[in-house]
């Protein structure tokens, strides 16, 4: 939560001046993802807002933007054109209350379960479009952008060398917006973007009908939008924690963003998430506390309320110059270096969730990285060993080492020699784990196999919920002291 008295006045200098830059920084991004998703521009702007105060406030960490993102935009297109704004709505407050509840249920911890390599690939893919996005401002003809462009970025790479009084990008935006001004350069502005001026928000009940059919039709996009929405959010605030080597609370951050989309749907906006661009803004700018994400919301609605024929003399060129940084600061460009220490397959796993971020959706790319992995983990440890002696009194001891999971327990099978086996044999799990009820299941076919023929068994070494698990093994396991207690997963 905000803590004023845990700041001090150099913190409150570099949260307002960074809070400032994301405002403007804002400005394009949330009309852009309004105009993707075919709603006004008041309505990304008011997310920006709206979403972006509540997230600064209890979130899961402070310096997070919070707003419009394309990754939501994009799954709301055909919503929108098929239904119009207010199913939009009533799509972002449903999608609201799941991400409240999953943050209850404590589900922000399964984001660890994304390996490292995807993490590589969702901000690699995400730096190419965050940098693809901004050509579409282009024209050939506009020189004076791109010299613009060029001066932004000359400006955010050498001036932190000079002196970090003021954030770069703040210096390239008013210096730049002045000349531009002062001189007449024709250039695009933010002005020729679209009109931005607006009032307040108002609480407004999204009009359509309760009835279950209007459910069936949210209902999909909802689930998308929540989850879209989530793993962007934590996968930033993993980024971030990362950058700042400092740990977050997931779950908190579901939470906030639940209740901010929540709120979205109730003052006519659209649902939003963590903006990995605006964060990393935010943190090179110096914004580490939760009070630039609180200028960034509050400077924002008062362009859109009072100041909007300034802020619409920005030039683009300047945005696009920042967000171009934006680009190259977000990219891990030391994934290339670890190339020779990774595995084939990381490198599959990184090279795939990088390309589908860019072309196809962001929760496919990072769901695709964990399921190869995961996958590809099965496959590696899909084999469990066994070494057999025989025992003075005659009997065969078998010793196993490694998992015994679905993956395995063929080969778990086909370790024994039922057939040529002594009349007692004695299986010993010491150096071995059940991971899952088709280890158990295994174990159960194994006893059954040696009752029908008439021979002795006896298991050592299973953990007592393994123990559990057994339908027909039970009788055959012995207790000893240095039994294992590990649990097992029921499928």
């Amino acid at each position: 939560m905000f803590k004023l008295k845990n700041y001090k006045i150099q913190n409150v200098k570099n949260d307002v001046l960074s809070g400032t830059v994301v405002a403007m920084a804002l400005v394009p991004e949330a009309i852009a993802f309004s105009l993707i998703a075919g709603v006004s521009p008041q309505v990304g702007l008011y997310t920006a807002f709206i979403l972006g105060l509540i997230a600064a406030l209890i979130g899961g960490r402070a310096g997070l933007i919070s707003g419009a993102t394309g990754a939501v935009a994009i799954v709301l297109v055909s919503l929108v054109k098929e239904h119009g704004l207010e199913y939009l709505l009533a799509t972002t407050v449903l999608a609201g209350l799941m991400q409240i509840t999953i943050g209850i249920l404590r589900g922000g911890k399964f984001i660890k379960l994304v390996p490292q390599p995807a993490m590589f690939g969702f901000v690699n893919g995400l730096a190419v479009v965050i940098a693809s996005a901004q050509f579409v401002y282009f024209s050939e003809d506009d020189i004076t952008m791109m010299g613009i462009v060029a001066i932004t970025m000359f400006t955010m790479y050498f001036l932190p060398k000079v002196t970090k009084i003021l954030p770069a990008s703040l210096v390239a935006i008013l210096v730049l917006s002045f000349v531009v001004y002062a001189f007449g350069l024709d250039t695009k502005t933010v002005s020729d973007l679209a009109n931005i001026s607006g009032s307040l928000p108002s609480f407004h009940i999204p009009d359509v009908p309760l009835s279950l059919e209007t459910l069936w039709i949210i209902l999909p996009y909802a689930i998308i939008v929540a989850l879209v929405g989530l793993i962007e959010s934590l996968l930033t605030l993993s980024v971030i924690d990362e950058l700042s080597q400092s740990k977050g609370n997931g779950n908190q951050e579901c939470i906030a963003q639940g209740i901010g989309n929540t709120t979205c749907g109730f003052f006519g906006a659209m649902a939003g998430c963590v903006m990995i661009g605006q964060s990393i803004i935010n943190f090179t700018s110096g914004g580490l506390g939760r009070l630039s994400g609180i200028i960034a919301s509050i400077l924002l609605i008062l362009f859109v309320v009072e100041i909007s024929d300034l802020i619409g003399l920005i030039p683009i060129g300047v945005l696009v110059g920042i967000m171009f940084m934006v680009s190259i600061s977000t990219f891990e460009w030391s994934s290339f270096h670890r190339f020779k220490h990774m595995s084939k397959i990381d490198i599959f796993v990184m090279l795939t969730t990088t390309i589908i971020t860019i072309y196809a959706d962001l929760a496919i790319a990072v769901i695709t990285g964990v399921i190869i992995s995961a996958l590809a983990f099965a496959w590696k440890h899909a084999s469990i060993f066994s070494k057999t002696h025989i025992e003075n009194d005659g009997s065969k001891i078998y010793d196993f080492d490694g998992v015994l999971f679905f993956a395995s327990t063929t080969d778990f099978h086909q370790s024994f020699d039922f057939k040529n086996d002594p009349e007692k044999v004695i299986l010993d799990f010491k150096d071995a784990r059940v991971m899952d009820s088709s280890g158990a299941k295994a174990i159960d076919l194994v006893t059954k196999t040696y009752k029908k023929m008439g021979k002795a068994l006896v298991i050592r070494h299973l953990s007592e919920d393994c123990r559990r698990l057994l339908t027909f093994s039970g009788p055959y396991c012995e207790f000893q002291e240095d039994d294992p207690t590990y649990q097992v997963f029921e499928d």
